[in-house]
């Protein structure tokens, strides 16, 4: 039997503000097996965001076991999370956080470089997988030569570089219209079949929920609905077979300059660094837990 990529049993989450206790989640157990395809759903406050940080390794959790990649999280030193998370986990925020000054493909050779990777094979291995998001004719333009699609494609591309086993998506397409929008959801679900990386998609969309083989429905903290017994595959591209790249149709949207627009770090969790695996103002064995920026605890 194959182990499940994470792991959670009776997981809480307590944030002390201001010498009060405010608890975030109250005891969610889930299962995310290899090549699974999940879309958490909740009104704000419900607990959603919270989750996805502890499933991505971000924070640890107050109570309860959790496990990522068969590994214990409460059991592991600060720098061997942070090395847990650039091997097993890939990120994907709605806001991009890519570096505003730096080419697409350094942008997506930098989890390499806390890898140790030499910078000939990162840019290799970068170059290939921007080939596979389509963008193998971008690879030294910078963020604001890059249309809000395009920069969410590096963001993904930049995120399986390391060939993680899960993949997390924080409202994906929340900045995009909705062409761009469905065409990286087709480039996700497609990345999902053909590597077999778990998805995990956080998404206030009911359509874009409807897309995922399995929704798991959260309120006040605790896990309300989840659809792993329902059977049926998400949505692919007309035609007999995948291609080998993905280009989303022309849109309308328009290409954000450097340091505005949706393109631009705004805050968020971890910014470039969290994407990579580290925690913003983290050193390369740091790990400095927060409140997830998006998500109001429950009351």
């Amino acid at each position: 039997m194959t182990a499940p990529a994470i792991e959670a049993v009776d997981v809480s989450r307590t944030y002390q503000l201001d010498g009060v206790s405010v608890p975030a989640l109250r005891g969610v157990s889930l299962t995310v097996a290899p090549g699974d395809y999940v879309a958490l759903v909740g009104p704000s406050g419900s607990g959603k965001s919270t989750l996805m940080h502890l499933l991505g390794g971000l924070d640890r959790p107050t109570g309860g076991r959790l496990a990522i990649g068969g590994r214990e999280v409460g059991s592991l030193s600060p720098g061997e999370l942070a090395a847990l998370r650039n091997e097993t986990i890939g990120f994907v925020f709605q806001a991009f956080h890519l570096l505003p000054r730096t080419s697409a493909v350094d942008n997506v050779a930098l989890p390499l470089v806390y890898r140790g990777v030499g910078a000939r094979q990162r840019r290799e291995r970068a170059a290939a997988m921007l080939g596979r998001v389509g963008l193998g004719h971008r690879l030294d333009h910078r963020p604001n030569q890059l249309s809000g699609g395009e920069q969410q494609r590096v963001a993904i591309a930049r995120a399986l570089v390391t060939d993680p086993t899960v993949l997390l998506a924080d409202e994906p397409t929340g900045n995009l219209d909705s062409v761009t929008g469905a065409a990286v959801l087709e480039l996700l679900e497609r990345l999902n079949a053909e590597s077999g990386v778990a998805l995990v998609m956080v998404t206030h969309d009911h359509e874009v929920a409807a897309r995922a083989r399995r929704r798991i429905a959260m309120r006040d903290g605790v896990v309300v609905a989840d659809s792993a017994d329902e059977r049926h595959d998400p949505p692919v591209s007309a035609g007999t077979g995948r291609p080998d790249t993905l280009v989303p149709a022309p849109s309308a949207e328009s290409r954000s300059a450097s340091g505005s627009g949706p393109g631009h770090p705004s805050g968020g969790t971890g910014g470039a660094a969290g994407a990579t695996g580290r925690r913003a103002g983290e050193g390369p064995a740091g790990d400095a837990p927060a409140v997830p920026a998006d998500e109001e605890a429950v009351p």
